[in-house]
């Protein structure tokens, strides 16, 4: 099993005494290990209780912030793209849910 871990795992684990085998990703190797861990950390998160949910939603946030950064994007203008269609069409806060139309 191969999957794309934080910087510092590999230290931690030879902190514990073992020697972890990695590899430095290709860029596409990379672009696909991120969609990946992005899948794997919104699926934790829908499975965590309360007292875990908002560490997984920090856990989303680094790899959004990763895949932006692999699409050219710093996490600076993906979160003004973010403020800019929150002012345009609004954000998640009055939690309206749309039946469609009549």
């Amino acid at each position: 099993m191969s999957k794309l871990v934080r910087d510092r795992i590999p230290d931690l684990i030879r902190a514990s005494g073992a020697e972890p085998i990695t590899h430095r990703a290709t860029a596409p190797e990379y672009t696909h290990q991120l969609r990946a861990k992005l899948q794997e950390e919104v699926d934790e998160f829908l499975t965590a209780d309360p007292a875990g949910a908002v560490e997984e939603l920090a856990d989303i946030i680094e790899v959004v912030y990763a895949l932006a950064a692999d699409l050219g994007a710093t996490s600076e203008s993906l979160d003004a793209t973010r403020a800019t269609k929150a002012a345009e069409r609004g954000a998640f806060t009055t939690r309206t849910i749309w039946s469609g139309n009549r």
